[in-house]
């Protein structure tokens, strides 16, 4: 019976997880919350880099992996690559479409952290929604950020409030109204955000413009080329379902 690795994190991950039949693998970093309502097994937790990958595929015979992770999760994507490479697995991966300004639109792109920093410069109070990476940056950095500035940070976990930032721990999909009530109490000036795709998080884009709010993208990572690439969560449950692999063609 085949066996597949789904690397998942993502709402489009649980989603194709809650059709996986009990011999598959949902893998999770640990990072948000873990299912306990799903017919397969989950896994929490690393590999050990490209090589532990490997290993774990021949040990628990994976016939197939797909990746399902955040676009912006470069370096899983990659050593799902690698390992699926040196064991002959396949390698399939759910590539959602990015966002694309639209008229009205003002958004800044930027490569990475010191770029989204020398983006910000002028503004007080940026909401973030990068998820939790931002408030390291607030002690490791806490030089290069003007001391005009407040920020917002939205990620999927409740953390300790900061005397610089109002944290907020919340999970899409978000609403317009919500995202517009939330711009104009906390005074956001600048939304700073990764270019996710998809219609959970994108409510903020369309209340920027709204608000005439300019928007600091982070560009997105190279990703590997997958023996597959699916668009969509619907084409890739079909191509699985060809394949036996659904919970509803294995019973």
């Amino acid at each position: 019976m085949p066996r597949l690795l789904l690397l998942g994190g993502t709402g489009d991950a649980l989603h194709i997880a809650r059709r996986l039949a009990p011999q598959h693998v949902y893998s999770l970093a640990g990072l948000g919350r873990v299912p306990d309502d799903l017919a397969c097994e989950v896994r929490v937790g690393g590999f050990g880099g490209a090589e532990g990958l490997a290993r774990y595929l021949t040990e628990a015979r994976i016939d197939l992996v797909v990746d399902a992770t955040h676009p912006y999760a470069a370096r899983i994507s990659a050593n799902a690559a690698h390992a699926c490479a040196e064991t002959g697995v396949p390698y399939w991966a759910l590539r959602r479409a990015p966002w694309q300004p639209q008229a009205g639109d003002d958004w800044r792109f930027v490569a990475g952290w010191a770029g989204a920093m020398a983006a910000l410069a002028p503004f007080e109070r940026p909401l973030f929604t990068l998820g939790r990476e931002p408030l390291a940056h607030l002690d490791a950095h806490r030089d290069e950020i003007p001391l005009h500035q407040y920020w917002t940070i939205r990620c999927l976990q409740a953390h300790p409030g900061h005397a610089r930032a109002r944290v907020i721990d919340a999970r899409g999909p978000f609403t317009p109204e919500g995202e517009r009530e939330l711009f104009v109490s906390a005074r956001i000036d600048v939304v700073v955000s990764k270019n996710s795709g998809g219609a959970a998080t994108e409510a903020k884009l369309g209340v920027a413009r709204e608000l005439g709010l300019p928007v600091v993208m982070l560009r997105r990572p190279l990703l590997p080329a997958a023996t597959r690439e699916f668009d969509s969560v619907d084409d890739l449950l079909a191509a699985l379902a060809f394949a036996q692999m659904l919970r509803n063609t294995t019973q």
